[in-house]
Parts: C-alpha cells; sequence; structure tokens
C-alpha cells in the first residue's frame, strides 16, 4: 500500500495512549499456554506479529479468546499440546519464531515453521545452536526457515555464553532451560531486554541472576495471571521523537513502560538536550509512567556498542533526530541492525538521502551530519515493508513542507497498526 504523506511542518498537541508492549504482548500469550489455569492479559497489542504467535498457540490446541483491548488464554501446561495439522505459520514475526523455537523445543511430536518473504531471510542459526547442543533436533534451511523440528522429549542442561546480544536468543534458551534435565547457566556479552525473566516471576517461576549470568532450575509449574501490559516504549519513541523535532509540541504519553532495558532512547534523547518528562511514575511486575514531552533543540554525541541493545528498535529514529541536531552524531556497533526486517542501516541511509540529509553508511552504524531542512529532493520513500522504517519515515514527513508518498506503508501493521490515526489525531 502506498500513502500520501501529511505536509509539514505542524506542531503535536495531546495525549496518547501507545499500545501495549509488543515484546510483553507475545511473552503474555506464551507464559499464558505454559502456565496452569486462566491467564488474562489486558491492554494486549492486536498487531500481526503478536496475531502470529496467538495462531501458533490457537493450532497447538491452545483457547484463546479475546476483547476490543485484552486476551484470555486457558493454560495447558508444558505437556498439554497437541500436534499441529498445519505448519505453524510465523508471518514476519522473529520474536515468535525464536522464542517458539526454544519453548518447543522439548515435544514429543513434530513440527514445521514457516514465516514470510522477509522473515525467511532472517538468521536462526544464533538459536538453533545452542538448542541443538541441549538435544533439541532442528533442521533449517540454509540456516533460515522453514525449519523442521523433530519430536523430542529429553533437553540437557547447557553452560553457554551468548556471543550476540539478543534477548530474543536468551529467551529462548530460557524457555528451554525449564525444560531441561538439570540447571542452565545463560551469560550475556551485554545486558538485554528482561521481560522474560520478569514474566516468569510473575508466573511463580524462579530466576536468579548475577551481573550478566542467569541461572535457570528446570520448572513447569507455573499459575495463570490476570495483568495489564504497559505501552510500547518503542512506539512511544516515535511520537517522543515527532514532538521533540517539531517546534511548539507538546504531548503527553500515559502508561508508557520504563524498564531500564528499554529506556535508551530517552536517555539518548535527554543526552541530547531533548525535554523530556516523567510526570507519573508506578512500579509493578514492569515498571511504568506517564511521560510529557515538549520540543527542543537537539546536540549531536556519539553512539557506541554498549548503548545499542537498550536502542535497537528504536536507531532509525535515532537517526532522524541526528539529521535535525547540532553537529555530527556517530553510530557504531549497530552491526545487528542489518539483519532486521531490512538491513536498516542501508535503508534509513537511502531513504533520509532522499529527503536531504547528510548521512554516511559505515558497516556498524552511521554518520549524520546536522541540522539539514528535509525537503522533496526525491518524493517517493518507500519502507521496504519494515514497520519502523515506515514510522520514522512519516515522522521526516511532518517536518518538511513537501508532500511525500510513501510505499509500504501497510508495514506498521506489525507493531502498531493505528499509528497514523494516533500520530494525526495530534497534529494542529
Amino acid at each position: 500500500m502506498a500513502m500520501k504523506l501529511t505536509k509539514g511542518p505542524v506542531q503535536l498537541n495531546g495525549t496518547c495512549q501507545v499500545p501495549g508492549d509488543k515484546s510483553i504482548s507475545h511473552r503474555a500469550v506464551m507464559f499464558g499456554a505454559l502456565a496452569k489455569g486462566r491467564t488474562v492479559a489486558r491492554h494486549f497489542l492486536f498487531s500481526a506479529d503478536c496475531l502470529a504467535t496467538i495462531g501458533a498457540f490457537e493450532k497447538l490446541g491452545v483457547t484463546i479468546s479475546r476483547d476490543e483491548t485484552s486476551v484470555t488464554i486457558e493454560g495447558v501446561g508444558f505437556h498439554g499440546f497437541k500436534p499441529a495439522k498445519q505448519s505453524l505459520d510465523m508471518g514476519n514475526s522473529g520474536t515468535s519464531t525464536r522464542l517458539l523455537l526454544g519453548l518447543l523445543a522439548k515435544q514429543p511430536f513434530p513440527m514445521r515453521f514457516i514465516g514470510d518473504a522477509s522473515l525467511s531471510q532472517r538468521p536462526m542459526g544464533r538459536v538453533l545452536a545452542p538448542l541443538t547442543q541441549m538435544g533439541a533436533q532442528m533442521t533449517a534451511t540454509a540456516g533460515h526457515l522453514p525449519i523442521e523440528v523433530a519430536s523430542n522429549t529429553h533437553l540437557q542442561a547447557i553452560d553457554y555464553q551468548l556471543p550476540v546480544a539478543s534477548a530474543q536468543v536468551k529467551s529462548a534458551l530460557i524457555f528451554a532451560a525449564l525444560q531441561a534435565d538439570g540447571p542452565s547457566t545463560l551469560t550475556e556479552k551485554l545486558a538485554t531486554r528482561d521481560h522474560t525473566e520478569r514474566m516468569l516471576r510473575l508466573f511463580g517461576g524462579d530466576i536468579q541472576q548475577k551481573g550478566l549470568a542467569l541461572k535457570i532450575k528446570p520448572q513447569t509449574n507455573l499459575t495463570g495471571q490476570t495483568f495489564t501490559i504497559p505501552g510500547d516504549p518503542s512506539s512511544a519513541a516515535f511520537f517522543i521523537a515527532a514532538a521533540t523535532l517539531l517546534p511548539n509540541s507538546e504531548v503527553i504519553l500515559p502508561n508508557v513502560g520504563l524498564n531500564q532495558t528499554r529506556i535508551g532512547f530517552l536517555e539518548v534523547l535527554g543526552q541530547m538536550q531533548g525535554d523530556i518528562q516523567v510526570i507519573q511514575a508506578d512500579s509493578g511486575f514492569e515498571p511504568t509512567g506517564t511521560l510529557k514531552i515538549k520540543s527542543a533543540s537537539l546536540q549531536a554525541m556519539h553512539i557506541t556498542a554498549d548503548m545499542i541493545p537498550s536502542i535497537i528498535d528504536e536507531l532509525p529514529l535515532v537517526a532522524l533526530c541526528a539529521t535535525q541536531a547540532e553537529g555530527v552524531t556517530t553510530i557504531s556497533g549497530a552491526a545487528e541492525l542489518r539483519v532486521k526486517e531490512t538491513d536498516r542501516i542501508a535503508t534509513v541511509t537511502a531513504e533520509l538521502r532522499k529527503m536531504g540529509a547528510h548521512i554516511e553508511e559505515k558497516p556498524d552504524g552511521m554518520v549524520i551530519t546536522g541540522p539539514t531542512p528535509l525537503h522533496a529532493v526525491n518524493a517517493q520513500l518507500d519502507s521496504h515493508g519494515d514497520h519502523r522504517i515506515a514510522m520514522m519515515l512519516m515522522v521526516a514527513a511532518l517536518l518538511s513542507k513537501d508532500q511525500f508518498t510513501l510505499e509500504n506503508a501497510d508495514a506498521v501493521a506489525v507493531s502498531y497498526p493505528k499509528f497514523y490515526e494516533d500520530l494525526l489525531g495530534l497534529v494542529n
């Protein structure tokens, strides 16, 4: 789908409740299925990715019902799944794929995982290798989907150092370790988002952490829960960036997740002299808060490898903000961007250059010189089917006085189906 983007510059004012956190919504269905009893997850994100997770569990015999804002999962426990009559279609969801490979690694029946063209190009070896060490029998197609999973009734404990900073790989191995024959230890290179660990504890499980090392004991006695999913900080980031970059803007975002592993974008924008306040904070199984954002003049900064895990999904927005900041911003240590829904380093560079940005592609990042007015050097923009790129380009278009057309605009359905409607609802 192509759409014409709103001509800017404009200002944003008002309040917007961003949808539920995508990472937590995925895990709510997974833990709800693994637990005994009923789980109710409110403020659930009904995006294409999360619907892929729901669809997979329904094929495995789990009863899941939904209304406009929540899902209810009737848990079957670790041993209550039924053989799927069809392939498990992951759509575009890397989270669904990698986590379910670990969660389903010890099932007494075979399965086949498939996905769309984009997902079928994303690397799966990073999760298949350690799962194979644990005794899972999985056959990939040149390291990618489709993946055939053989029936399996035994998993060995593992002591494993993750070679990449990946919450998806870590989470897959946590799910597998819960079903192993002894305690497992996972050690990260850098701290990554800890939603799986938090939700495991919420459902009555136990996981021990010391520094970057996690110790997981076998445990399959989880209990269903009722809880509210925080607003997704990665979705909130687009409103934060837009309100920061558009003069005379002031936006309030209630109930945004403020997990320490997910607030990297807030910290980066703060260092760039953004104006972001937490005006109401709340604690729970995940910390949340209400954010108040005002427009601000930004300064360039250096983004280094140790900062990347906490802003991996927001880096396209960081690049956009850098085009409007004073000075030269460098992003390094971000090679992981090349194996996302698109090669986000190449795609961000190409699309922002179309708008006149001074941006240089590097093997593991970008160099951006600002501030540069964005305008219709080439009015044909393209998300390349990547939801984060589509949303970033929408924000970029609001900064320009020119009219743009965005190809593959419907990619936002992966994580935020109502994004355009919500963002334009704040325009005045």
